[in-house]
């Protein structure tokens, strides 16, 4: 099987987690739905590619809530033979001065048509030629501790390095996913090292320009907890004698190694992943050319079942081609939007009665809130006044559906839930409101394509990007959002959807204060007065946002600008 994929140059994909589909469990949230789509839009763009990841044979976590609120965490088991097949060759790292093993799957991502693929290697440790330790290294996605990392992102960067060449790759270039697979450069720096008899004094032996020309970068996080730090004398013990240490400060920081730095100083081409995201790493990141290419999700896997036949009636090629969305407003009818989204709404409202036993009303607007549990993306927001909130929802009655993780060290992500769960139990008898634990890609697409409304409320400027609310607008949902990430492009005020607040700094209490007054002066009169006013909001969402905020669009950027420059 592998022979058919190494017949032509690829661009290898390194990201250290990738949502193939949802019975494996080899992504934490956003980046690596994000990986996954863009791998599928590869493929059905025929842009040959090969990623590299692991094979996180305990998943990230399956989580779990109690009555208070209260998160646990359990390993999310899964069989990498039942999805995939052994590759034939492995490879050795040094990792504590130990040889470690590299061996792993091949998984074949296929497009919406199944007539393109793109191989995945899913690099493992779990081999009897390692010790005990070693074998557990690729078990839990961003498992616990700065050691264990690092030996993640080792195996990661130098493995999947040495795992391509020994499977015969022919690699073009190599497209850094966040900073995580950064120490793939220190393997290419080793690579086109000159030896020291074909050097004459005084010039480097190091050739830079060449790593540099086939490292592409996408950094996706202006949270500064977000980027790989380790000391040296961590670096020193996990890794030993890799390359000389001083080249490795040069590119990787003087006081520590700072992966997001390396891979900065050995990339050709840098982007961030929204125009304000990119102006915002300008200023972390100063000297550097950051370019902007905005996130997409990916058109067939984000469109429900309805929406999908809707558009194959009226806009046939869609899927290929997403900027045929642009002609919703004219090709759609109203009775056949609504119908399909009524049609989406139910499925929703019977996983939620299935999971938690609440029966929502299919009348009454639904909003949804999911993504990971942290306290910049803000959740209790919503709740800043409670009084206030009683009285817009006993005069304009709504529900809302609230979903994410927190990271098992995040222990004020996991107040949050509690929280959350305090104001839904509070509010019990005024708004209809439920929590679904352990949400993942399967139960996104349902609350994405079943909301009438997609909430956001991160702190600016911390929202990189954003990817839920363009999956929303794939199935006629608007979103309701603070200025940030993605959504100050895709914001047309009372068109596509509506801002909460401005484009520019503001207080938590403002932010409250617009959201409140969005929601009871404009939004839900809109929803309950106005079904078709409501409706073209839900076609102007396709028309102009599903159109353009589709990894189709973005995989095409990254071609003509990364790619082939």
């Amino acid at each position: 099987m592998m022979n058919e994929f190494i017949h032509k140059p690829r661009v290898a994909y390194f990201s250290m987690e990738i949502a193939l589909q949802s019975e494996i469990p080899t992504y934490s949230g956003g980046l690596g739905v994000l990986a996954g789509d863009t791998l599928r839009s590869a493929a059905d763009l025929e842009i040959p590619m090969v990623a590299v990841t692991l094979v996180s044979r305990a998943g990230y976590f399956r989580q779990s809530v109690d009555g208070q609120g209260r998160q646990s965490e359990q390993p999310d088991w899964w069989q990498p033979q039942n999805f995939a097949s052994l590759l034939e060759a492995k490879v050795a790292v040094t990792i504590e001065q130990r040889r470690v093993w590299v061996g792993g799957w091949l998984y074949v991502l296929k497009g919406h048509m199944n007539t393109n693929a793109q191989p995945v290697l899913l690099l493992d440790t779990d081999f009897e030629e390692n010790f005990p330790e070693d074998r557990t290294i690729t078990h839990f996605l961003y498992g616990d501790g700065e050691d264990y990392r690092l030996k993640q992102e080792i195996v990661l960067g130098i493995g999947g390095i040495r795992m391509l060449q020994a499977l015969g790759f022919d690699v073009r270039q190599y497209h850094l996913n966040e900073g995580h697979s950064a120490l793939l450069t220190v393997e290419l720096l080793r690579r086109y090292a000159y030896s020291s008899e074909d050097v004459r004094p005084g010039e480097p032996q190091i050739d830079v320009p060449r790593v540099r020309d086939l490292c592409i970068f996408t950094t996706h996080t202006p949270v500064e907890a977000g980027h790989d730090k380790f000391s040296y004398d961590l670096v020193a013990r996990i890794m030993g004698e890799v390359m000389d240490f001083e080249i490795l400060k040069r590119f990787g920081g003087e006081d520590v190694l700072n992966l997001t730095r390396l891979a900065l100083n050995l990339s050709e081409y840098i982007n961030g992943v929204a125009k304000r995201h990119a102006e915002v790493s300008r200023k972390m990141f100063p000297g550097y050319h950051v370019h902007a290419v905005t996130n997409g999700a990916h058109p067939f896997q984000w469109a429900s079942v309805p929406f999908k036949a809707l558009y194959n009636r009226h806009l046939p090629g869609w899927c290929h081609q997403p900027e045929l969305l642009m002609r919703a407003e004219c090709c759609l009818s109203d009775e056949e939007v609504w119908e399909a989204h009524l049609e989406a709404k139910q499925v929703l409202i019977d996983k939620v009665k299935d999971c938690c036993g609440l029966e929502l009303s299919l009348d009454l607007p639904i909003f949804g809130f999911a993504r990971r549990m942290t306290a910049y993306k803000r959740p209790d927001l919503l709740f800043s006044d409670m009084d206030r909130l009683k009285e817009i929802a006993q005069a304009q009655p709504f529900q809302i559906i609230f979903a994410g993780k927190a990271h098992p060290k995040d222990e004020e992500g996991k107040q949050l839930i509690e929280h959350l769960y305090r104001h839904i139990q509070e509010l019990s008898d005024v708004i209809p409101m439920v929590f679904l634990p352990d949400y993942g890609m399967a139960l996104a697409s349902i609350l994405v394509s079943g909301c009438d409304v997609w909430l956001n409320t991160p702190l600016p400027p911390l929202e990189a990007s954003g990817t839920s609310g363009m999956k929303a607008a794939f199935n006629g949902v608007p979103s309701l959002s603070v200025l940030d990430g993605w959504w100050i492009e895709g914001c047309i005020e009372g068109v596509t959807g509506w801002a909460i607040g401005k484009d520019n700094p503001s207080t938590e209490g403002a932010d409250a204060v617009a959201l409140y007054d969005k929601l009871e002066k404009v939004v839900l009169p809109l929803y309950n007065q106005n079904r078709a006013g409501w409706i073209s909001v839900m076609k102007q969402a396709i028309s102009k946002n599903a159109s353009y905020f589709n990894s189709h669009r973005m995989m095409r950027r990254y071609a003509s600008e990364a790619y082939l420059r």
